[in-house]
């Protein structure tokens, strides 16, 4: 069985049983947060989830810089990527993820915008990179996520989803 089919019926199987003893603790705001920081730093990758010209999402792993206090995700991408047009087209876009003990994950929806100032550029660099980049800062890009609504579930900290619709708990950062 792969890792990650594992990891899905991992949750799968916490949550449901959880959500069978009705032991749900709704957490508040500030918790959810931390958490998902927590998440976040531990998981090194994650997945950025974008739509196509035909509609369907193209998910690829990616190498994001920490977050910002307010969640902020910040990424580097060449200039030529089918990502970058994708955004431009389409600037809704999904981030995933998963903790590194797979008991939990973390999904942000938000807007995604891409970003060529050159001062952004030295900012969010990464000088194992530069093999990739021979024309730093010139075919380099970067892509900003501003979180519109994040969705949590940890086993570990207790944060689960609701025990009827199994729907995590979420917290939002812009009403749309």
């Amino acid at each position: 069985m792969s890792k990650k089919l594992i990891v899905v019926l991992t949750i799968f199987f916490s949550v449901y049983g959880c959500a069978q003893e009705n032991k749900i603790v709704k957490n508040n705001k500030i918790e959810l947060i931390k958490a998902a920081k927590e998440i976040i730093q531990s998981a090194k990758t994650c997945a950025l989830v974008t739509i196509d010209t035909e509609g369907r999402p193209r998910i690829r792993t990616m190498d994001p810089f920490p977050p910002e206090d307010s969640l902020v995700v910040w990424f580097g991408t060449n200039s030529n990527s089918r990502k970058v047009k994708q955004i431009q087209e389409n600037s809704k876009v999904t981030l995933y993820y998963a903790d590194d003990d797979d008991t939990g994950y973390v999904m942000i929806h938000g807007i995604a915008e891409i970003v060529s100032d050159n001062t952004e550029k030295q900012k969010h660099w990464k000088p194992k990179w530069k093999d990739f980049y021979p024309n730093f800062p010139d075919d380099y890009l970067l892509i900003k996520v501003s979180p519109e609504w994040m969705e949590i579930v940890s086993e570990t900290r207790n944060i689960l989803g609701d025990s009827k619709t199994w729907e995590p708990q979420k917290v939002i950062f812009k009403e749309h």
